[in-house]
């Protein structure tokens, strides 16, 4: 792991919350992704099973939880499977976990090689009833082929096809939106690292620099601090800040255009999600400005309206009329048009095209229905925008909260992070001043 230690407490508390959830006698099942292939023999960077991580903290492939906190023995309670280490291994990947490595990591007493897997997953299954099994229910997920978790599922239900089987997600749903203290602290130190490569964007952006230049400062921000890229960097300059999924990221920025900046760090697999939009020269246009104002002014309204108890789908409509009204003062849409308007397609979605925000965590775009209501602990994600493609330009603007019950609101974990205008042209003018040594050299 490249991240410093966690704490099991963490790993630990996040058991003890599903245990409380399961029913007498149920038997739950979490195992590693598969490796990602690319081409021939290669494989891309391996990522850990977002349930397996938040239960265990294990990141290693071929790893599997085995829950019965209803066995009669203790040692069969919890057990958690490794791939055992061997010389071969050494060689070609270096040293694997071994089981007082994994037990400091996880917290789990009970620790097994995988070899032993099929004889105490039989004696399980043999006495428990219920079987929770994972599987990704993402209302967004596209599933292609067959992955390791589906082709699990039908092996046991050949070897015990009597027993109930059970969504194991049902459970996760409920249980991973709400974050912890200590999940709340990684993902502080994510955005905190994501802070840092923006800030040395502010210092490097101006006319003639290529977009991949950009992502190439961000990339070395990241490593530096030990994380990752939490998604694939959106860096879009010009007409590009119009397409939502930019991804080309190999334009050059040119003097007059908006540089929109979808880009952050993944620490310890808690991510962040950040957007700015900044102006390649250093001051955005009276136009530019005009819409950047229109769109603060709505991620400023709906972080005061997320609170303990809204409705995530009233909220998305809350923005959506914001917006429009904005829409409206920028000339953008007429009354006759709101008036005429399609609810279900309204007119608004012409310049802003997706929603207010989503959960955030071990997913980007994290556990937790569109239609629950917001609870505390939950981090949630603001990224209105407007994108006008007949203009050229597009503005969007996200910051991530947390939600709470204190009387001030929601928790901005971006709130160092400069989003104001002013503030924004004023390190970016000051960055593409010329230094007095450069000046003198020029002038000799």
């Amino acid at each position: 792991m490249r991240h410093h230690p966690i704490p099991h407490r963490l790993f630990c508390t996040n058991r003890e919350r599903l245990i409380r959830l399961l029913p007498r006698n149920a038997v739950a099942i979490v195992q590693a992704n598969d490796p990602v292939p690319w081409s021939t023999d290669g494989q891309g960077p391996y990522h850990p099973n977002d349930d397996l991580f938040w239960l265990t903290g294990i990141e290693q492939e071929n790893s599997l939880l085995l829950l019965y906190p209803g066995s009669c023995d203790p040692r069969r309670r919890c057990v958690l499977f490794l791939r055992e280490p061997n010389d071969l291994l050494r060689t070609w990947e270096g040293d694997q976990l071994s089981q007082e490595q994994a037990r400091m990591i996880s917290g789990i007493d009970e620790i097994r090689w995988l070899h032993e897997l099929p004889v105490q997953l039989r004696i399980a299954l043999c006495e428990g009833d219920e079987v929770f099994l994972p599987t990704n229910e993402h209302s967004r997920a596209v599933i292609h082929g067959q992955p390791r978790d589906l082709r699990f599922i039908h092996d046991l239900q050949q070897q015990f096809p009597l027993h109930q089987y059970r969504r194991l997600a049902q459970l996760m749903h409920r249980l991973r939106p709400v974050k912890s203290a200590d999940e709340l602290a990684l993902l502080t130190r994510a955005c905190a690292i994501t802070r840092d490569g923006f800030r040395r964007i502010l210092g490097m952006v101006r006319p003639g620099v290529n977009e991949c230049e950009v992502e190439a400062e961000y990339t070395h921000e990241f490593l530096r601090q030990r994380a990752k890229m939490a998604y694939n960097p959106i860096i879009a300059a010009g007409a590009n800040s119009c397409v939502l999924h930019y991804h080309r990221n190999d334009q050059p920025c040119h003097d007059g255009e908006v540089l929109l900046l979808d880009v952050a760090a993944s620490y310890a697999n808690y991510n962040a999600d950040l957007t700015r939009t900044i102006p390649v020269n250093g001051r955005f246009s009276k136009r530019q400005r005009l819409v950047y104002d229109a769109v603060l002014r709505t991620v400023n309204a709906m972080t005061k309206a997320a609170k303990p108890g809204v409705n995530h789908r009233a909220w998305q409509k809350q923005c959506e009329a914001l917006v429009t009204e904005e829409l409206l003062s920028l000339g953008l849409l007429t009354r006759s048009q709101v008036k005429q308007q399609d609810p279900a397609n309204p007119a608004c979605r012409t310049y802003f095209m997706h929603g207010c925000g989503h959960h955030l965590g071990l997913g980007v775009h994290d556990l937790g229905g569109s239609d629950a209501n917001f609870a505390h602990g939950n981090v949630l994600t603001i990224e209105p925008g407007i994108y006008i493609a007949e203009e050229g330009f597009g503005i969007r603007l996200e910051n991530d909260i947390v939600i709470t019950r204190a009387k001030g609101g929601a928790r901005n974990l971006f709130a160092d992070v400069p989003i104001e205008a002013e503030e924004i042209e004023e390190i970016m003018q000051q960055a593409q001043r010329p230094s007095r040594r450069t000046t003198a050299k020029q002038q000799h």
